[in-house]
């Protein structure tokens, strides 16, 4: 059966037909290879720049702080490996946490083979990392820590401001970087206000389109190309521009921008009556993750009278798109790292979780429809 409801939109989000309007547009047109110095390629390149403002204007940042990347997992990549790398002379300890997605999980799991060590903060209860932990975790050869933003299976929102705010005071240069690929486009984000060096950002989780996104670098920290190649990128990212998907990506981020506020407000209000509808209904769930600090279109809940896997194929059957977790792990329907974390291995919450994860084009209705088979397949 075709899916007719769509709550997996922490995985990936459908364009906007604006973001497609405008991709098909950049893809008729602006074919010239912007490196080029003939006039097609002259004007994509000035295309390109100005989509780099955008990009930069939109968390706070100068153009020339934005690398455009294929997107978050490259982002986080470049940001942990080439910053390890840089500054090793000076250190190779790095801190990050359990509940961090796979592309975070994986460079430092490859670092710590090339003789780096990794401290892992592990969250409470609520999925939260606090301020001290961070700072008790820090040593003289720590150069860089890495936390994500919003969560992307338990939707919480760590203290990153605090936590950069923290970092701030030390008296030695301890790199920060954030995965904001959740977050971007949903919170309000400034990397001045937050207090971080590196930040990652995806097209994709924002109605914009797949493989395309960001890394933010801030100003007087210099690290390496992860391509090698081309000169693209004032040399900080080799291989040729993909002008369409740029294009498009400033398109999703000038409408997300001018709706930002309305969109959060609908999301918040839209997860807020999806609990009142399982409340309604006396269905017997709990609520993974922060009730306060938490994202406004992530839901995770555990159903204990059935497994998840059950549950996901008995929705995915009636038309109903959700998740059990991470996108890029949820595939082999192994364990959440994430929830193992959080609850311990043998918690109940680890085999009973569904992830429901809200966009701005799901409608009320879908709500009442949703619950009404949560109630037949959870009894």
């Amino acid at each position: 059966m075709k899916n007719s409801i769509y709550f997996d939109h922490a995985a990936t989000t459908p364009m906007d037909q604006e973001v497609i309007a405008q991709m098909i547009k950049a893809l008729k047109e602006n074919y010239g290879n912007a490196s080029s110095i003939h006039q097609m390629g002259k004007k994509n390149r000035v295309l390109i720049e100005q989509a780099r403002q955008t990009m930069g204007k939109s968390i706070g940042a100068s153009s020339d702080e934005i690398i455009i990347t294929s997107g978050g997992t490259e982002s986080d990549n470049m940001a942990l490996i080439k910053t390890a790398e840089k500054y090793s002379s000076q250190g190779k300890h790095i801190i990050s946490t359990t509940i961090e997605h796979p592309a975070v999980l994986e460079p430092l799991n490859y670092l710590k083979n090339k003789g780096f060590e990794i401290t892992y903060l592990k969250p409470n209860q609520e999925g939260l990392i606090n301020v001290n932990q961070v700072k008790e975790a820090i040593r003289p050869d720590t150069i860089l820590i890495s936390i994500i933003y919003g969560n992307n299976e338990l939707g919480t929102i760590q203290p990153i401001q605090e936590i950069g705010e923290m970092i701030q005071k030390l008296d030695r240069k301890i790199i920060f970087h954030t995965d904001a690929v959740q977050a971007y486009g949903i919170l309000d984000i400034d990397v001045d206000k937050l207090a971080v060096d590196l930040l990652s950002v995806s097209a994709h989780k924002m109605n914009g389109p797949k493989g395309i996104g960001f890394l933010y670098i801030r100003k007087g920290i210099n690290i390496p190309s992860l391509l090698l190649g081309g000169a693209q990128e004032n040399q900080r990212r080799a291989g040729t521009e993909n002008i369409a998907a740029i294009l498009a990506f400033e398109k999703a981020i000038e409408i997300n921008q001018e709706n930002k506020e309305a969109r959060y407000q609908y999301l918040q209000k839209y997860k807020k009556n999806f609990i009142e509808s399982l409340e309604a209904e006396n269905i017997d769930y709990s609520i993974n993750g922060s009730i306060t600090e938490s994202m406004p279109h992530i839901l995770s809940l555990s159903f204990p009278k059935v497994a998840s896997d059950l549950l996901l194929i008995q929705l995915d059957l009636n038309g109903i798109a959700v998740s059990a977790g991470s996108a890029c792990t949820a595939g082999s329907l192994e364990d959440s790292h994430v929830l193992m974390s959080v609850f311990g291995e043998d918690a109940e919450e680890v085999k009973h979780t569904i992830r429901f994860s809200f966009g701005i084009s799901n409608q009320i209705e879908e709500i009442d429809q949703t619950v009404k088979l949560l109630k037949k397949f959870t009894n």
